[in-house]
């Protein structure tokens, strides 16, 4: 099992957004292998899904039932294979609560970054094949092979933060989607591409 933890304030938008698309198509490609969960640096505990957010999840086909916000703590860190940061402010706060996690840690905008230049380099370090223990083991690697492409993966002027939607306008709201839906789309064309090598 690979353990996903996306992480943002109140954890009502943008993580539970990132959650439920990234947990639907990775189930989809590779059925009970991912576990990916979410939480808030100052969650509003016990929370549903913000509801704009919610609908505009429902709208790329994932859905908000039984969601409940929950505070980021150190033990969820320490079952976490990865965590995906929807900003660089939320990366630094998990590194602080557990500096064991600094190579597990990344926005999620720039983890996709750096797995789309580790899959266009041709480099012949990743682990391929879509076998169970394949996906795990390649996952596993992960934070090291990351560690290499880290480098060579610039920042565009944008930056590496998904905007916080809270409270503000729909435009707010269907920017962040512009910002996390091509960085979930990063990550699963790393993962069709590297399960589909023999």
């Amino acid at each position: 099992m690979i353990r996903l933890l996306t992480v943002c304030t109140g954890n009502i938008c943008r993580s539970p957004f990132a959650e439920r698309m990234l947990a639907t198509e990775l189930e989809s490609l590779h059925p009970g292998l991912f576990l990916v969960h979410s939480a808030g640096t100052g969650a509003m505990v016990g929370d549903g899904m913000e509801e704009e957010s919610a609908a505009l999840l429902a709208s790329f086909g994932g859905s908000s039932e039984g969601f409940a916000s929950r505070q980021l703590v150190a033990p969820l860190l320490a079952e976490s294979d990865l965590v995906l940061a929807m900003t660089v402010a939320h990366r630094d706060a998990v590194i602080r609560m557990s500096p064991r996690m600094l190579k597990r840690t990344y926005t999620i905008v720039e983890l996709a970054r750096i797995l789309r230049t580790i899959r266009l380099s041709g480099t012949d370090k990743v682990i391929c094949g879509g076998l169970p223990e394949q996906v795990q083991q390649r996952w596993e690697q992960l934070p090291a092979l990351a560690a290499l492409f880290r480098s060579e993966s610039r920042p565009s002027e944008a930056g590496d933060d998904v905007v916080d939607p809270y409270r503000r306008n729909t435009a707010t709201h269907q920017q962040m989607v512009e910002e996390i839906l091509p960085a979930v789309e990063e990550i699963l064309a790393f993962e069709r591409w590297y399960s589909s090598q023999a």
